[in-house]
């Protein structure tokens, strides 16, 4: 067990006189134990309790040989995992549950009444995901090192005649090459004008001299995540528009940057992006949030939106990723993600920004 996280999670379960609570996603539990399991549709679940009697319920099917510093509770296909659960609860407290427990595991929890009540806990373990610690920090730092050098080896490998998922395919080899295990997101490499879509799914159009490029693309490091995205154009400078439609969301990005640092507001980093996009003309094709928490997962909770109003603290790292989709046109996004710092932030990725004609 992570002891200081487990720490600060009872510290905040006393806060919120909660007693018990169950945490059952892979991501959290790797969080909190510093072991993966992806149980598929069997049930696990780590039980934490403000006494200390914490419990890991867990099919055989997946072995642990190693001391996590809990006690496990093994059961197989043939028995009630539910009961297994329900035997270690407290019935006459409040059951903390986490957000994405199957229905079909909380209604059969609730069916042979467990606890006096249940309630949402996640947001118990979302909040401390937030915050890195210093060794997350650093797996994260490398994951944003890795994954811009895998970007330039990209950009030097396009070429006319090839395909968006030859490019995508070509990534999965680089990053294996460069030390991550798996993407962090299926990529996007977005041919003009399928850059206009945001979230284009990667296909066979053929790159030509004068397209415009969008590759949004993240790998896995050490079970920690990176996300980047350039806009970059092939062997043509772009017209006097796209240019300007480029420097506007750089423009953008840099300014919503320029606003982080502790107690700012999510809400006022997001509207330093997008109200000078709505001054420049282009508002209305800025049609997603300025960003998104990332950590163990892509998408941690928490996001740089007009409706997160909460203020982001030291140790946060998310990206800020304006872009303008001008449909059967050309989209542009550019993307870094940052971390902040005492006084300000840091930003994670080094690929310029400038506009760039790949020769």
């Amino acid at each position: 067990m992570k002891v200081n996280r487990i720490f600060n999670v009872i510290e905040e379960m006393q806060r919120q006189g909660l007693k018990q609570m169950v945490v059952s996603a892979p991501p959290s539990l790797f969080y909190l134990t510093g072991k993966w399991v992806s149980p598929g549709e069997r049930m696990i679940a780590l039980l934490i309790k403000s006494n200390g009697e914490h419990k890991l319920i867990i099919n055989k099917l997946f072995p642990i040989n190693e001391d996590l510093g809990v006690d496990l509770a093994w059961y197989t296909d043939t028995e009630d995992p539910i009961k297994l659960l329900s035997s270690f609860v407290d019935k006459n407290e409040v059951l903390g549950i986490d957000k994405t427990m199957p229905a079909q595991f909380l209604i059969r929890l609730m069916d042979i009444n467990s606890a006096s009540g249940y309630v949402n806990s996640s947001t118990i373990i979302d909040d401390l995901r937030r915050v890195k610690d210093e060794e997350e920090i650093k797996l994260m730092k490398e994951a944003s090192r890795l994954n811009d050098k895998t970007m330039v080896e990209l950009l030097e490998r396009l070429e006319e005649g090839k395909t968006e998922r030859y490019y995508a395919d070509l990534l999965k080899e680089l990053y294996a090459k460069n030390g991550m295990n798996k993407f962090s997101f299926s990529p996007i490499v977005a041919f003009c004008p399928n850059g206009a879509d945001p979230h284009h799914g990667t296909d066979d159009t053929v790159l030509k001299k004068g397209d415009s490029i969008v590759i949004d693309m993240g790998g896995v490091y050490k079970d920690y995540c990176s996300d980047m995205t350039r806009t970059v154009f092939f062997k043509e400078k772009p017209s006097k528009e796209h240019a300007k439609v480029y420097n506007i969301v750089k423009e953008a990005n840099e300014r919503a940057i320029a606003m982080i640092k502790p107690g700012v507001k999510f809400s006022d980093i997001d509207n330093a992006a997008r109200s000078y996009i709505e001054k420049e003309g282009y508002g209305e094709y800025f049609t997603h949030r300025t960003g998104h928490c990332i950590g163990i997962e892509c998408h941690d909770a928490g996001d740089v939106s007009a409706i997160n109003h909460n203020e982001v603290k030291e140790g946060m790292i998310f990206s800020i990723e304006p872009g303008i989709y001008l449909k059967d046109d050309i989209g542009v996004r550019i993307e870094d993600l940052v971390l902040v710092t005492k006084n300000g932030c840091e930003k994670l990725n080094q690929v310029t920004k400038e506009l760039t004609v790949i020769k």
